[in-house]
């Protein structure tokens, strides 16, 4: 049958993306210690499309998802984006893929295991061979504000807050290892079942770990700086304000190499 897809097109005008976007597909993650975690990622996929083709060839995109396990690692991200662009004859081309993220966690003090789930969003780029990919996580956290603390005869106000980071490696950096570390620079971290006890222990220890928003970022940023692994990085925190109708936020950029 004729390939209308691929016939000449005369307006001479180039396409910078073209392709297929929010379609949902099993993968598989491979994990710091080698086992691996199933999930549904919703993928956009496009590529360029030369000035003199009239159309790229949309269910190759497809069939690249169905030809094989989609694994998830850095490695296996970056075989996809050059599959892709072989697959579909492109010069360059574009994956975005949003996931949700499984960790379990063990409570504190009563040592009840629950699973927390963190959005996941792999974005990555190909052009002339030369790959460029970011990962971007969003991280539930608690936080509590020094101000209140400090001006209130009891108590404080606090709130739960997304911390949203974007990095963007030069060597493997696994997901789990990446939560941790920004975890850790929260008033306190969340967990999904809680023990009385455990509350206890969670309230406390905001209480005595306050941050504002900007220190929040601040703190991430400095772990980020003393990661030779890390190239670039963005903080974006939010905290939803528990006495305010608005949320407050702080963001922070770097690239190392400047």
């Amino acid at each position: 049958m004729e390939d209308v897809q691929g016939s000449l097109d005369t307006r001479q005008i180039p396409i910078n993306r073209v392709g297929i976007k929010d379609i949902q597909h099993p993968i598989v993650v491979v994990n710091k210690d080698g086992t691996t975690s199933a999930s549904i990622a919703t993928f956009s996929m496009s590529v360029s499309l030369p000035h003199d083709q009239k159309g790229t060839h949309m269910s190759r995109f497809i069939e690249m998802l169905n030809s094989k396990e989609t694994r998830i690692s850095a490695k296996g991200f970056h075989s996809m984006l050059s599959d892709m662009v072989k697959k579909l004859e492109a010069e360059s081309g574009y994956i975005e893929m949003q996931f949700p993220y499984f960790i379990e966690k063990t409570a504190p003090v009563s040592g009840v295991k629950s699973l927390m789930d963190y959005q996941v969003n792999l974005v990555g780029q190909i052009e002339q061979g030369h790959i460029d990919s970011t990962l971007e996580v969003t991280i539930p956290v608690k936080s509590l504000c020094p101000c209140s603390k400090k001006i209130s005869e009891y108590g404080a106000h606090n709130q739960r807050s997304h911390i949203t980071v974007g990095v963007n490696c030069g060597s493997k950096l696994w997901l789990d290892e990446l939560i941790q570390s920004v975890e850790a620079q929260a008033s306190a971290e969340l967990f999904a079942i809680l023990k009385r006890p455990d509350e206890k222990y969670i309230t406390e220890r905001a209480y005595n770990n306050p941050k504002f928003v900007e220190d929040v970022v601040r703190d991430v940023a400095h772990e980020f700086d003393q990661n030779d692994r890390i190239l670039r990085y963005y903080v974006h925190a939010e905290n939803f304000e528990s006495i305010h109708n608005h949320s407050a936020f702080a963001v922070i950029e770097h690239d190392k190499s400047l």
